[in-house]
């Protein structure tokens, strides 16, 4: 009978436990995750100067697991194949801040935050790096503004004993979900439309 757990408060990085999915068991349990420190960062340039804006304000709405792998060995079993069955976050896209002032405005007014107030991220598959141990490719959909677009996320994750630090990058193109790159000072600084999506996480297992 599966188990339930309640999962913290939940950050990107945390996008890098997809890398780990693939075809599922039939026994499955929601995921005992937890939080020690997490950010995502999006960076960019304009034709005046580079800016970035993040975040730590991230939620797991749906974390699966095959019950087999809950417990103590948790971090061990949790990198094997079929132990993550499902996996989707959510991350309130306007809870992206600048330290530019008078940025934040125009990029969640890109955004349509008030439209699509949530990005988010569902895992579709995997592939593991097995000639470089804790790397893998995920690859899943990610929903922007309301467009959707499936991206590879690349993925590293390093084990220290309780917790599992996992980063990763991906860069994404605006105008591919339909935003118009920001612009301000009347049009005499325009944004690129190439971003780069940085995350790092540390998670945890209450294991009680």
């Amino acid at each position: 009978m599966a188990r339930r757990f309640f999962i913290r408060s939940f950050v990107p990085a945390a996008l890098a436990l997809t890398a780990w999915v693939t075809a599922g068991t039939i026994a499955t349990a929601e995921g005992p995750l937890a939080i020690d420190s997490a950010r995502i960062t999006i960076a960019g340039t304009s034709n005046v100067h580079a800016y970035t804006a993040s975040t730590t304000n991230v939620r797991v709405t749906r974390s699966q697991f095959a019950l087999a792998i809950i417990g103590a060995q948790f971090w061990d079993n949790v990198l094997k194949p079929g132990a993550i069955e499902g996996f989707e976050i959510v991350v309130p896209a306007a809870t992206l801040t600048s330290p530019r002032e008078g940025l934040d405005k125009n990029m969640h007014k890109a955004l349509k935050v008030e439209e699509f107030p949530d990005i988010t991220f569902r895992l579709s598959r995997f592939d593991v790096n097995e000639s470089a141990a804790g790397t893998a490719k995920a690859v899943g959909v990610l929903r922007i503004a309301g467009v959707e677009r499936e991206v590879v996320l690349d993925i590293t994750t390093t084990r220290s004993g309780a917790t599992l630090t996992v980063q990763g990058s991906l860069d994404l193109l605006m105008t591919d979900y339909g935003i118009t790159p920001p612009k301000a000072m009347l049009g005499m600084l325009k944004t690129d439309p190439k971003v780069t999506v940085t995350f790092a996480t540390v998670l945890s297992v209450p294991l009680t």
